[in-house]
This record gives structure tokens, sequence and C-alpha cells, in this order.
């Protein structure tokens, strides 16, 4: 939803932003609906502004690209966290939330973590992954078979000590919660024509974007899918110029980064994680008092039932994640075709490039990745847990559970 939508301008949103505090605005805008306008909006912040307590506990919420707008594009709960965080400790814990690129970037956040200038982050763990690479232990090819199987995963107490423990160990970072989308091919718009991919050697030579993950660069290059390292923020650019073919994301992505106008077909293949995580310092959580580690789990855990179910909604009746496209979604608006594989089509593809079935390529990072883990097989344990659930489990129905209890 596009602010101008709403009656308001940019600079009306910095104006009050700047009187009443980006958090504060944020947080009132979230909770109006209709029309509105800029003085209905500086009321709103002044009375949230108001009612937010002097903080016993301030943390800097460095949000890469999001804002308001987009997360009601790709509900990954950012802003959702925040405000229930603050609710639950009473104002004991304050959140200034920092988006759209103030403080960090996709790239960097998780930097920026560690470094203390901001306390709590939120990007993708394969962008996140070129400075903490245990993140990649995500990134197997075709190792989650759904988005299903991904949910089932972080609400697993096994995922603790084969993924949280860690890459708090190694990377002083505490994983909190996440949004979970399989990555495809987001393809510009010269493939608006073309017919429908169907088969993944339509795609053979293309030359796509591919995020900091390193494990990702090695299915795309097994599937000729010639990887180019472009940061976030360029990507759309690069797109729209022609200098590449498409960008590896996922299609709840797309929409959020208005990719869709430059779109002609997103291509299905979920031939890895796109997972969109909310993550703080572990020193900084550590340090804090128990009752508000508590505070700050359930927090978590309340934010990933919400991004469970309002995503996925989301993923159909906003973005158009269907073939084809709900009327009213932003790719049935841009006539975006998505290009959904059959079972078999998937089943050759994960052939193709998967540990499972193409080992070799994989084993000098399956080899670190278990050394950092503590000498734990990772690409198997995870695999395994992905499929305690049946393939066909719909997203919504995976049940939620405290994953830091056993």
């Amino acid at each position: 939803m596009e602010l101008k939508a709403k009656g308001l301008s940019r600079r009306d949103l910095g104006r009050i932003a700047f009187q009443y505090g980006w958090t504060s605005t944020l947080f009132a805008l979230a909770g109006m609906s209709g029309v509105v306008t800029a003085s209905s909006l500086a009321r709103a912040a002044e009375e949230t502004a108001k009612k937010r307590k002097p903080a016993k506990h301030t943390l800097k919420f460095g949000a890469s690209g999001f804002n308001e707008n987009n997360l009601n594009i790709q509900k990954s709960g950012q802003l959702f966290f925040a405000k229930d965080l603050e609710d639950r400790t009473d104002g004991e814990i304050r959140v200034e939330f920092l988006g759209s690129n103030q403080i960090c970037g996709q790239l960097d956040c998780v930097q920026k973590t560690q470094q203390d200038i901001v306390q709590i982050f939120s990007a993708s763990t394969q962008n996140s992954a070129g400075n903490a690479p245990y993140y990649n232990v995500l990134d197997f090819a075709y190792m989650f078979p759904t988005r299903a199987s991904q949910y089932h995963f972080f609400y697993s107490p096994k995922s603790n000590k084969v993924f949280r423990e860690p890459l708090e160990a190694r990377h002083k970072i505490k994983f909190l919660f996440t949004h979970c989308e399989l990555r495809g091919l987001m393809l510009g718009k010269k493939w608006a024509d073309k017919p429908v991919v169907t088969k993944i050697e339509d795609l053979a030579g293309t030359k796509n974007r591919v995020t900091g993950t390193q494990l990702g660069r090695i299915a795309m290059q097994l599937l000729n899918l010639n990887p180019v390292p472009i940061a976030w923020e360029e990507t759309l650019d690069g797109l729209r110029q022609g200098l590449i073919d498409g960008a590896e994301t996922w299609m709840g992505a797309a929409a959020y980064a208005n990719m869709t106008p430059v779109l002609g077909q997103a291509v299905d293949l979920r031939f890895f994680c796109g997972t969109e995580h909310t993550a703080m310092s572990a020193p900084v959580f550590n340090k804090l008092e128990p009752h508000l580690q508590d505070a700050i789990m359930e927090s978590s855990y309340t934010a990933q039932v919400h991004v469970q179910g309002c995503h996925e909604a989301a993923l159909v009746d906003i973005v158009g994640a269907t073939n084809p496209p709900r009327p009213g979604t932003l790719f049935n608006e841009y006539g975006v075709k998505v290009a959904v594989l059959s079972k078999e089509e998937l089943k050759r593809t994960e052939q193709m490039c998967s540990p499972e079935f193409k080992p070799e390529p994989w084993e000098q990072w399956r080899e670190r990745l278990n050394g950092w883990s503590g000498g734990q097989d990772v690409y198997k344990t995870i695999y395994d847990i992905a499929r305690e659930i049946p393939e066909d489990t719909s997203p919504v129905n995976v049940p939620p559970q405290r994953w830091w209890k056993a």
C-alpha cells in the first residue's frame, strides 16, 4: 500500500517522524485504517509517543529496507514484534525501529549488530551469510521441500543444537524468528512474451543475481544459472536496464521491493531457503534481566505465529504467487506470469544440484559447517527434521511450538 493511497506524502511522514520519532509514527500508522491524513497521523503519533513509557533498556532495531509500506506486502513481522515487545514488557524495553536502510542494509545489518551499533536487526539469512557464514547452513539445495517444512524446522527444539546454538557461539547472534519462502528466479520483462518456463533447460545460460550466500552460488552453478553477485539495493536497476536476466529471490521479496513492474515471469524453482529473519545481539540479550529475556522469546514466538498465518495469506491475496495470479494482486496488475514446475521437473532439478545426488561440489562447505557446529552432520540433520511432517502439509497447519523449550 503506497503512502499516497493513504492521503499521506513521504514528506508528511518524515516531518511527523522527526517530531514524534520514527517508531511512534510507524506504530501509529500500522494501527490506522482508511484514509490517513497528515493531521490524523500526527495526532495518533503524538498519542502513541505519550503512551510509550521511559524505558529501562532501549534497543535499536536496524530493519534494513523495511518500513510500514512493504511490511503490508511481505508480512515478515518486524513492526509487529517491536510493538508486542514494548507492550509485553510494559515499556521496560523500548525499541527504536530504524528501517528504510536508515542505519544498515541487507548486507551489513548483521555486522552492525555484532559491533553494537544496533542491537536487533532484520535481513535475509542469505545476505547475512556474507558476514556471518554459519547462516549458510540453511542454504543446501532442496534441503527444505516446502514452506511447511521450513516453519516446522524453525519451531522445532531440534533447531537449537544444529542451527541456533552454533550461530550464537560463532557469530554472537541470537536468532529470533523468520518469514519462510523458497527461492526461485524472478525474470525480467523480456521474458513476458516468452513461453512460460516449464523446465530448467529453459533457463540455461541466463545471467542471474545471487545473494551473499556461498551455498546458493553452488546450486546456481550446477543449474547453469550464472550467478552474479549484486547488492539487493541494486538489483531492481539491474533488471530494469537488462544487465541481468533475472534475480534469485522469492516472490514476496520481489513484490515488496517494487520489482513487479520490471518482471515478466516468476519461476518457482523452490531450490533453497528464502528467510527474512529477525535476530539480535546475543551479548545484549544475555545481559538483560531474566524476565526480559523471557519476554523477548515470547514476543519472538508470537511474531513467528503471526508471520506464519499472515504471510501465507499475503502470498495469495497481495503478492499473487499463484498460477494464475488472483485479480487485484501485484503480479496480476503487472502481468507477471507464475511458472510452476511439475513435481517431476522439480525432482529432476533437485537431482541436478542437491547434495543428495551431487555430493562432491558441496563437500568442502559441508565439512566446514560440520566443524563449526561441533561435529554434527548439519545437512543430514536438517534434511531429516524438514521431513518429519508430510510433504502435503499446508504451511498454516504446522503446529507452533516454543523452540527453546524441549
